[in-house]
């Protein structure tokens, strides 16, 4: 990650053009946090990604929750990230719910990626983006893992009156980007 960043040239405001061009949050996100605080939950993003590129995106969407990814230095001559931590995708996720776990919470960890797969192992319960890699990965795994599409199919899935899936507690989950 670090060479493909050095190659990269566009000032903080071409990148960030670029990148809202292009990736967008899920619009039933800011929905999905405003129901797990109403059931007493903590919601976290938890990403590889670049902490730059991913508040402005929360910001737009009008969520605000605890973000923990990688720092960029957008310098002239290419990019420098700096990784949270020295584990293999710059991000150990798994740490922060095993964190979340040793402090009392029951975690729900939501991803995609092929960064998501030690802190889904990490989780007590996962949510996988449909036809991703971390669907495939838990699957293979023999893991139970929910599929979804969007986070409201998530919020109705934990929080529908007498769902089954339920979590028991409060709940620290994080939509994992790339």
């Amino acid at each position: 990650m670090r060479q493909e960043a050095a190659a990269l040239r566009l000032t903080p405001a071409d990148a960030l053009a670029f990148l809202e061009s292009r990736a967008h949050l899920d619009p039933t996100f800011a929905s999905f946090v405003r129901a797990a605080r109403a059931h007493g939950a903590t919601v976290s993003v938890v990403s590889a990604g670049i902490r730059q590129v991913i508040e402005p995106a929360l910001a737009r969407a009008g969520v605000d929750v605890p973000l923990y990814a990688n720092d960029v230095d957008f310098d002239p001559t290419g990019w420098r990230l700096t990784f949270i931590d020295d584990s293999d995708q710059g991000h150990d996720k798994a740490a922060r719910v095993r964190a979340a776990c040793a402090a009392g919470a029951y975690t729900i960890y939501v991803g995609d990626g092929v960064s998501d797969f030690e802190g889904a192992l990490a989780a007590d319960e996962v949510f996988a983006k449909e036809n991703r890699a971390l669907e495939r990965f838990a699957r293979g795994r023999g893991l139970r893992v929910r599929s979804f599409a969007t986070f409201d199919e998530i919020e109705r899935a934990l929080w529908a009156t007498g769902s089954p899936g339920s979590p028991a507690g409060p709940a620290a989950a994080g939509p994992a980007g790339r």
